[in-house]
């Protein structure tokens, strides 16, 4: 109350409504006002002045001590211009998949120029997932230790570094350990998530986090769209330079970035979290809720230790196998497709193994325009991937949703055991690369949303470990396997997915329609499940 109180004359009670609860209805969050209610006769307002300082009187002060937390305010302010923003800019940074998807280009152009054998060009891609693997719990615990921004903007920078430099290696060990330099940063990029996840209110929150999975995919296309025009007239090294465009308008971007306000109260800041608060507020023409902003408990944050708490013992060992799973049938559809395609069907894949096994390891062929065409396809069928989790995500659930996705694509992984022809091959690809990919894009969305603030970012650089293991070992299936028993291989995968479907109905916490967790000293979900449970025409006298 700033310089005026209205008097309430010949009233028996008077009764207000916390703004504190997050559960205020939408009239109340549009007005900020409090609700009041009369019994008796109901007379005019009479307004009284107050002189600046001076005390409310006693009998018109709010009898609660209003308080708010961070998901409060993230509740109340809403989506709007400030989310669209970091939409974009976090955007930027998911977009680092080019850094992935070069991988496939690069390979053949080096095979061929420096006349590499197999087992090198090989290694030029495992050594990318041997850095993100080593790094990823690293960049977890420095977001939970130093903010998420700290560790995001670090992250990127190292990647834009090392990836333009790449384009200057002048012999094959240089570019070796300098992409294992990149795999390093890439494992820091996922943070993004992390800190995106945390701005955004409850409803929003799965399919924006979706949204900008489209990044990713937008990356993939744009990286094999610059190689068909740099490819032939600039050469690989421009190539390398140019992939690294999105991390470099993030970087000219990343001063805007806030720090998380739910880190900053976590840490002690809490004139910072607030700043933070009012800023998103203004940007999005909100008001802030009234009250003071609650101090969380300071803890200390990015301990191993609390991942294997009872409350997230076995979520976090499941989240493990789920993440390994994601990435293992992922990429290895990704390294069976090419395969399949070349045979034309499983039938006929033995036959031509047998063929290629009597060619020299040396023997060079360079990407044509159909081989464009055709990792271009391959990576626009994570579309409808994106759709149709966005689509299920909040009717059924993240768990189900993650289920559906490795049912589905271990169905198709068992269907591929029949000589189908071309057509039909390209569908179920097509379909098993859209499910498992929205399967992985729902564990980006579960996982931030399981953890609470103290370890949630670690959580999330644990998964991404170890979901690179998996990206590691798949190569030894998809190729060194599949030269003995392209049905074991099939089986290897479809049986993989069918328990990663199992360990996620087995997920003993549901998300879907809660709040994120703030103190791990508290039961989940406590913040949303306990602030809100009164019903909206409950008033505390």
């Amino acid at each position: 109350l700033e310089g005026s109180i209205l008097v309430f004359c010949a009233f028996r009670v008077v009764k207000f409504r916390r703004t504190g609860e997050s559960s205020r209805s939408e009239e109340d969050g549009i007005s900020g006002e409090h609700e009041v209610q009369i019994e008796g006769v109901r007379t005019e307002l009479e307004p009284v002045e107050l002189g600046d300082g001076a005390a409310v009187p006693k009998e018109f002060a709010n009898p609660t001590d209003d308080t708010f937390m961070v998901e409060d305010a993230v509740e109340a302010i809403g989506f709007g211009k400030f989310q669209w923003k970091l939409s974009v800019i976090t955007g930027l940074a998911w977009a680092n998949a080019m850094e992935m998807m070069i991988l496939s280009i690069l390979a053949p152009q080096l095979h061929c120029e420096w006349r590499l054998p197999s087992w090198q060009v090989a290694l030029l891609t495992s050594v990318v997932f041997v850095g993100m693997m080593s790094s990823s719990t690293l960049w977890g615990n420095i977001s939970d230790q130093y903010g998420r921004k700290t560790g995001l903007k670090i992250s990127v920078l190292w990647t834009l570094y090392y990836g333009i430099l790449s384009g200057f290696a002048p012999i094959y060990s240089w570019i070796l350990v300098l992409r294992g330099l990149v795999g390093f940063g890439i494992g820091g990029v996922p943070q993004s998530v992390t800190l995106y996840a945390e701005f955004l209110p409850m409803k929003a929150r799965a399919k924006c986090i979706l949204l900008i999975e489209v990044f990713w995919a937008l990356g993939t296309v744009f990286e094999v769209l610059l190689a068909v025009v740099v490819m032939p007239t600039l050469g690989w090294r421009w190539l390398l330079i140019l992939s690294a465009l999105p991390l470099l308008l993030f970087a000219g971007l990343c001063f805007w970035l806030p720090e998380s306000a739910r880190y900053d109260v976590l840490s002690g800041n809490q004139e910072k979290a607030l700043a933070t608060l009012k800023r998103i507020a203004t940007e999005n023409g909100a008001p802030m809720p009234l009250g003071k902003l609650v101090v969380s408990r300071q803890e200390d944050r990015g301990k191993m230790r609390d991942l294997f708490t009872p409350h997230f013992r076995w979520t976090t060992l499941l989240l493990w196998f789920i993440w390994f799973s994601n990435a293992f049938s992922y990429y290895g559809l990704v390294l069976l497709t090419t395969e399949l395609f070349q045979a034309g069907d499983v039938c006929s894949i033995s036959s031509r193994r047998q063929e290629v096994k009597a060619k020299c390891s040396l023997t060079c062929e360079y990407l044509t325009e159909e081989d464009y065409t055709d990792l271009l396809w391959t990576t626009l069928s994570e579309f409808p991937g994106v759709l149709v989790t966005l689509w299920i995500i909040d009717r059924i659930g993240r768990k189900k949703t993650m289920a559906l996705s490795f049912l589905v694509f271990s169905f198709c992984s068992l269907l591929l055991f029949l000589c189908v022809g071309r057509n039909v091959l390209t569908v179920l690809l097509f379909i098993a690369r859209a499910f498992i990919s929205g399967g992985f894009q729902a564990a980006y969305v579960y996982t931030p949303e399981v953890y609470p603030t103290a370890t949630r970012a670690l959580g999330l650089g644990t998964c991404s470990g170890m979901a690179r293991v998996g990206a590691l070992i798949t190569p030894f299936i998809a190729q060194v396997m599949l030269e003995s028993s392209v049905y074991l291989t099939l089986l290897v995968y479809s049986g993989c997915c069918l328990l990663a479907a199992l360990a996620s109905c087995f997920l003993p916490i549901e998300t879907k329609g809660r709040g994120l967790q703030e103190s791990s000293h508290k039961e989940w979900g406590q913040e949303m499940v306990g602030r809100g449970s009164h019903s909206p025409g409950e008033s505390q006298e």
